[in-house]
């Protein structure tokens, strides 16, 4: 479901995209109107680019990484306290 609604919000963004391109002003030179033209594909691409990025899942590789990079430090540390525990143990 996750992959399904970045799906449909990148189609919309594009869409977005191809529909407001011919109605921004480019052809006055640097003026207010065309900044803001700019800016706007830049953010509305920026969005699309998001979205693609999740798609193709190009974190999946770091976040399992990750995950068993913080399982192997919960491991370590549960393994230092049960020798503390025994330690403590053995001086009683």
């Amino acid at each position: 479901m996750k992959g399904f609604k970045n799906v449909i919000y990148m189609s919309a963004a594009l869409g977005m995209l191809f529909y407001s391109v011919p109605k921004l002003q480019f052809s006055e030179g640097l003026s207010l109107p065309m900044i803001f033209s700019l800016v706007w594909i830049a953010m509305a691409l920026l969005v699309v680019a998001a979205h693609l990025h999740q798609i193709l899942g190009v974190d999946e590789e770091r976040r399992k990484e990750l995950t068993r990079i913080n399982r192997m430090k919960k491991w370590q540390m549960e393994q230092a306290l049960q020798g503390r525990k025994k330690i403590l143990q053995f001086r009683k």
